[in-house]
């Protein structure tokens, strides 16, 4: 894999549900490292150390994505092979990287509303006997300052043991967690994940030798030092006339002029069917919301949804022209992402730019279901057979129940 030159990754630390301490044997446990994808768990003492079947407990795996912007939990039971089902779900916007572009560090406020979040994905994490779960946090972490001990604050306080991963880890994980929206005749696609401090860019050649793990066929990433925050409020994301906005443009254009792209079909601007856009973020799922005119967003009809050039063309120009109040308004933007929306635009904009695109294809997942994906894979939790379908029998009527992954919180 190829990365841009001026992106060097991070070193990252494990993450893991790791419980607060307690006195007397409900707090004793012993925590497992799997060294295949670096995710840990807790486990009780009575279970094998080989993790061996847990008494019957159906296999629940648990993926927490803490960004700049948000915070994501998805919960899940394996089901057919490369397949699981969504039983719990939370998300939150805390804007974790507010400010953190000017002054260089987690602000009190930030932090404080980070950790209210990552409390309640704690509780949900307890109630459940979860068998491996992954906690990452990514660019307003890595970026910080304080962000190491900030991390140590959250596990004081949550009990949460959160990974700081690295930027091509990350463009991995969006790439796992989107492989089944790209379709067999597909020879290339530019994947993109618009993020509150950073933007990453993973382009996919499946022009020869293709196999059933899209990840295994990135030929290049990148990672701008740039999202839908940091860029809003550099430029101003309230008041935002065509002419900041042709800034935002030409601001992420530049640092996209610095990335080498392969040689791959569309890659270099032809207008081919076999070449795709694939867009993982809020800012492509709240375009499609928009384009739907949804009383209210609706994560079945967005995910998997495509669009034309001239569609994208026509929402990008009614967002563009609807002020603050008129964009707050808007049940698939709503208030918290009204002064962020356009700022994602921007991204958008300059990446369609650089990768001409007749489609573009909505994406309503991404890290959290590359994390799931990649955990289930190497458990081989899907290759077990008659065990696996055991598993899901016991899981199906468990007593918190279940709900279908099209109904995931976003």
């Amino acid at each position: 894999m190829r990365q841009n030159a001026g992106d060097k990754p991070l070193q990252g630390e494990r993450g893991s549900r790791r419980k607060p301490q307690r006195t007397g044997a409900q707090g004793a446990g012993e925590r497992r490292v799997d060294a295949g994808n670096g995710a840990e768990s807790t486990r009780p003492n009575r279970e094998k150390a080989d993790g061996g079947d847990r008494s019957g407990a159906p296999p629940y795996y648990a993926a927490l994505d803490l960004g700049t912007n948000n915070c994501r939990l998805l919960v899940a039971l394996p089901t057919r092979p490369g397949q699981f089902r969504v039983v719990d779900a939370f998300s939150r916007i805390v804007r974790l990287g507010e400010g953190l572009g000017s002054q260089g560090k987690l602000s009190e406020n930030a932090m404080d509303r980070a950790i209210d979040a990552l409390k309640v994905c704690a509780h949900k994490l307890d109630s459940r006997p979860i068998r491996r779960s992954r906690l990452i946090a990514t660019e307003a972490c890595r970026a910080a300052a304080n962000g190491t001990q900030f991390l140590e604050r959250v596990r004081s306080e949550t009990g949460l043991e959160l990974e700081i991963v690295d930027r091509e880890t990350e463009a991995r994980l969006a790439v796992s967690g989107c492989s089944s929206l790209v379709e067999r005749e597909t020879e290339g696609v530019v994947l993109f994940d618009i993020g509150g401090g950073s933007s990453e860019i993973a382009v996919i050649d499946l022009s020869s030798n293709r196999s059933n793990r899209l990840a295994n066929h990135i030929a290049a990433w990148t990672s701008l030092p740039v999202g839908v925050v940091t860029l809003s409020e550099r430029h101003g994301g309230r008041e935002v006339t065509p002419a900041i906005f042709n800034d935002m443009v030409e601001e992420v254009s530049g640092m996209l002029d610095a990335f080498l792209c392969p040689d791959l079909p569309g890659c270099n601007g032809q207008a081919a069917g076999v070449f795709h856009l694939l867009g993982t973020s809020g800012t492509v799922t709240t375009l499609a919301g928009v384009h739907l005119n949804l009383p209210r967003y609706d994560r079945r009809r967005v995910d998997g949804l495509w669009l034309s050039n001239n569609e994208v063309d026509l929402m990008m120009r009614k967002l563009l022209s609807w002020d603050f109040d008129q964009r707050s308004s808007n049940p698939c933007i709503g208030a918290d992402r009204a002064d962020l929306v356009l700022a994602g635009c921007a991204i958008l904009e300059a990446i369609r730019r650089r990768w001409p695109s007749e489609r573009l294809r909505v994406a309503d997942r991404g890290l959290r279901e590359g994390l799931l994906t990649e955990m289930m894979a190497a458990d081989g939790i899907w290759r077990r057979g008659k065990n696996r379908r055991s598993f899901y029998r016991r899981g199906k009527h468990h007593r918190n129940g279940g709900r279908e992954a099209s109904k995931a919180d976003n």
